[in-house]
């Protein structure tokens, strides 16, 4: 007969899945930190939050990744912009570039081809 009940298992035996556990930007944060600062394994800090390892590194990774983003982003003594707002300035100024490449081939299409009636 299989036991079936929350501590030992599902019903074919094997290990039952934990229910995700959503942590709060602060505790994420925190987690991030103590791997930093070498306060906590990523084991320990797995069992203390109640996930898995690699929801810690998960995070870590993360975190990492938006500290560098932001940091490419600062200009030294200007105001930091964001990667959608640089990437729509750069869009812009390709707009700029391309109109005045347009006006000058028009200028030139017309010096050579002249105005019939000129002659």
């Amino acid at each position: 007969m299989v036991n079936n009940d929350a501590t030992s298992g599902t019903a074919t035996g094997g290990p039952r899945r934990r229910r995700r556990k959503k942590l709060a930007p602060s505790q994420k944060y925190e987690i991030y930190t103590s791997t930093l600062t070498s306060s906590a394994t990523q084991r320990e800090l797995a069992e203390q939050y109640g996930v898995d390892r690699t929801t810690i590194r998960s995070i870590c990774a993360t975190a990492k990744q938006g500290a560098l983003d932001a940091l490419a982003a600062a200009v030294p003594g200007r105001r930091g912009k964001s990667a959608e707002q640089l990437e729509l300035d750069e869009a812009h100024a390709q707009i700029d570039r391309l109109k005045a490449t347009i006006c000058e081939q028009a200028v030139v299409l017309h010096l050579e081809q002249g105005k019939d009636g000129w002659d």
